[in-house]
């Protein structure tokens, strides 16, 4: 949102500087992002957020500036004009004469709680004068003419988009000598509609969208004739080329509306059109000010471009009106929250400063119950009061939203640092341990201090990078990967992207997969730990689950240098397994169901996921080329129960070990896990230790083959071992390898007994293969 200094000078009485008004703006909460300076005034550039519309104007902004530094705001001005803040048809009496019988009809009052429209004649449509191009043009706003200026102008200033057609393009200039009726219709475009939009693009229309359409009618022996019903505007977005203001307009009609956020979305995104109108109007606009501002405007335009407002039409919506919402505020909580004492009156001042109502509360039963106050007591009246919220803060919903407001405007910078206190609990003799089930849950809803905190802490340590995606994802997404299971469907989805809620992770993995991919990244290694949503009993189950997508060609770094491998399941069960042993998951294996592409995870004979490698289909459907894609989805609510973080104590060795090295070849299909396994029960009980301690592939080994370096720690507990002890175990284990595991052993010089390896013999026998 872009505003000028001396246009919040009309406004608010300014007396600081415009780069200390930016840091008292930032300060409050409204963040200025840049600060220039053009010509004689200064532009300021302001985030905001998308629950506050009401920032999205001059005046918003200034009302803020008002009640920060303390001042107060004024009423409307024009030329340097003072005029009422309170502008109605009293001011300008409508002459119906020579004017066109107008009427209004909104087919779904959801989709447009509010219209108005008057009818302006005899204009002069002229370029604007010279400060009011200026203006708009610091706002980076082309001028068009006094007519359509005077509408943005309005917008920047009060936030509430409008719009001028061409009156006499409306009624598509039939006879003055026909009696024609005039009816604007706002209703739902019909599939196939087509529309030329102010940007001269001729656009298709959809159900989705919401139009103006206007209808006009010839009367003949009492019998209405229609004659056409076109869309003339894309509501809330842009109008059409065929009915805008130009130079050769002379009567217009004026539209003021306020239209459903949820619809003005959809029609804008369905178009690929962005307006200054649609980016308010999708945010929620102020029904109490439609009327008024829409005044302003007429107003405004009889004072540059003449003419006279004959007619004035609205919705009948507004005859109801609507009651404002009123949360009590109890002071102690407020002082309580923010760890200061603002005396009672400070903070209703504060309240009011922001057109916030304050009003004393009655002891009555609904406010008893309101405060949870039990019939026999009283509330204190000096303690509570009814703060009444103005239209255009829907934001505010809770007390706690009152002391934010209290607090932006006080001053984050006025609370005093303060540690907080903390009572001592001792503990003697005794420990407490949480039930299961409870710590599970909290767990799970306080992921930052719970396990799910440490598996995310164990992924990223193995390299993994985090993602966040949408729990909203489309049918053709879930179709595509082949998962076309039962999901929860969302009533009114903003886009076919966003038709379900995610039965799976996969599906967003892979999709996210796809898009890392098309940005030239060769490696892609990702996780997310996010909730599912399947249909129950109860309407919607949800579980807790961890995905991880791998991808590409992996970089490893050995003694010899570095290679480069394609990950595979190899790399996703390892991934697993190191989880599994950091989390204390012992009783665990992996089955390969009949499709060779899908891998069953069991923990303590449970299935809680599976392995799998995307098929070719998969693949052609997500546009990925030459490229093999491998994930994993485990459910973790079930496997925080298998969680063991209990760690034994062992002592550290009286007596040193003995290193021993294993090089050999061995076939790609032969796992080294197994080999691992099958070492380690054949060396008990001298064998503390087998690990890989070097891997190789190169032109030096045949093609489907690997070289290994395995690394053998021989120690005992009650003596230093000798090398005629263990000389016959690690023969043994060379025979175990080339007897069941067909290996071409190669002996490597032995190491010293008492000394650890440190790395040359795996490089001499990487240099041996």
């Amino acid at each position: 949102m872009k505003v000028t200094y001396n246009w919040l000078k009309d406004f608010v009485e300014i007396k600081i500087s415009p780069k200390a008004l930016a840091e008292k703006l930032t300060m409050a909460g409204l963040e200025v992002a840049s600060l220039e300076e053009k010509g004689q005034d200064f532009v300021f550039e302001i985030e905001v957020t998308s629950n506050r519309p009401d920032w999205l104007s001059a005046m918003g902004i200034a009302r803020e500036l008002a009640a920060i530094t303390n001042t107060k705001l004024r009423a409307y001005s024009l030329e340097r004009r003072a005029y009422s803040k309170k502008v109605d048809a009293k001011h300008y009496p409508l002459n119906a004469k020579n004017s066109y019988p107008l009427l209004i009809r909104i087919e779904d009052k959801k989709d447009c709680p509010l219209y108005t429209a008057k009818i302006i004649k005899d204009v002069k449509v002229r370029p604007s004068p010279a400060w009011l191009k200026n203006r708009l043009e610091l706002l980076g706003c082309r001028s068009v003419n006094n007519v359509v200026d005077i509408t943005n102008y309005i917008l920047f200033e009060q936030g509430e988009p409008l719009h001028a057609f061409d009156l006499d393009k409306l009624v598509l200039k039939f006879s003055s000598s026909q009696v024609l009726s005039l009816r604007i219709i706002i209703r739902r475009a019909k599939k196939g509609e087509e529309i030329t939009t102010i940007d001269g693009i001729k656009r298709v229309l959809n159900e989705e969208i919401l139009v103006i359409a206007s209808e006009v009618s010839e009367l003949k022996n009492l019998r209405t004739k229609e004659l056409t019903n076109r869309p003339v505007a894309v509501a809330g977005v842009m109008g059409s080329k065929d009915t805008e203001v130009t130079e050769t307009t002379k009567n217009i009609l004026l539209e003021a509306a306020a239209f459903n956020p949820i619809i003005v979305r959809r029609g804008r995104r369905s178009l690929g059109i962005q307006s200054e109108s649609s980016y308010r109007f999708e945010r929620g606009v102020n029904l109490e000010i439609v009327d008024n501002v829409s005044w302003r405007a007429a107003q405004f335009i009889q004072e540059l471009a003449g003419g006279s407002c004959v007619l004035a039409k609205r919705s009948e919506l507004t005859k109801t009106k609507r009651k404002r919402k009123s949360i009590t505020l109890e002071l102690s909580a407020v002082n309580k929250t923010l760890g200061i004492n603002i005396p009672a009156p400070k903070i209703k001042k504060i309240l009011n400063s922001l057109e916030f109502k304050t009003n004393p509360v009655r002891n009555t039963k609904s406010s008893r119950k309101k405060l949870k106050i039990s019939n026999g007591a009283k509330i204190k009246t000096k303690n509570h009061f009814a703060v009444e919220i103005p239209a255009h803060r829907s934001d505010v919903t809770q007390d706690v939203d009152l002391i934010e407001e209290i607090a932006r405007i006080y001053g984050y910078e006025k609370v005093p640092q303060t540690l907080p206190t903390l009572k001592p609990q001792v503990c003697v003799g005794e420990t407490r341990d949480l039930p299961r089930s409870s710590f599970k849950e909290d767990i799970i809803v306080e992921e930052g201090r719970g396990l799910v905190s440490l598996i995310k802490s164990i992924l990223v340590g193995l390299g993994l990078n985090e993602v966040i995606t949408y729990s909203l994802m489309g049918k053709d997404l879930l179709r595509d990967c082949g998962m076309e299971q039962g999901s929860i469907e969302i009533l009114n989805p903003l886009s076919k992207e966003q038709e379900i809620l995610r039965p799976r992770l996969i599906p967003g993995l892979a999709a996210c997969t796809a898009y890392n991919l098309n940005q030239k990244y060769d490696y892609i290694n990702i996780f997310e730990v996010a909730k599912v949503f399947s249909p129950s009993i109860a309407l919607v189950q949800e579980e807790l689950r961890l995905g991880i997508a791998l991808c590409g060609i992996k970089s490893l770094l050995f003694e010899q240098g570095l290679i480069k491998d394609s990950v595979g399941f190899l790399h996703l069960k390892g991934i697993l397994e190191v989880l599994f042993e950091r989390l204390g998951v012992r009783e665990y294996n992996f089955n390969i169901e009949d499709n060779a592409f899908r891998i069953a995870v069991y923990v303590a004979g449970q299935n809680l996921g599976l392995m799998a490698k995307l098929e070719k289909s998969v693949l052609d459907k997500l546009d990925i080329k030459n490229k093999d894609v491998f994930v994993l989805e485990l459910s973790l609510d079930r496997l925080l129960l298998f969680i063991n973080l209990n760690k034994k104590f062992s002592h550290l060795p009286i007596y040193p070990g003995i290193f021993r090295d294993i090089s050999l070849i061995l076939k790609d299909e032969i796992l080294v896990g197994d080999i691992l396994e099958a070492i380690r029960k054949e060396g008990r009980p001298l064998l503390r230790e087998a690990r890989v301690a070097d891997y190789y592939k190169g032109k030096q080994i045949p093609p489907g083959f690997k070289g290994l370096t395995l690394s053998c720690l021989y120690r005992s507990d009650e003596r230093t071992l000798t090398e005629a002890e263990i000389k016959p175990v690690h023969s043994r284990i060379c025979n175990l390898l080339t007897e069941r595991f067909r290996a071409q052993v190669r002996s490597c010089p032995p190491t010293p007994s008492t000394k650890q390896n440190d790395g040359k013999d795996s490089q001499d026998c990487a240099k041996s293969l």
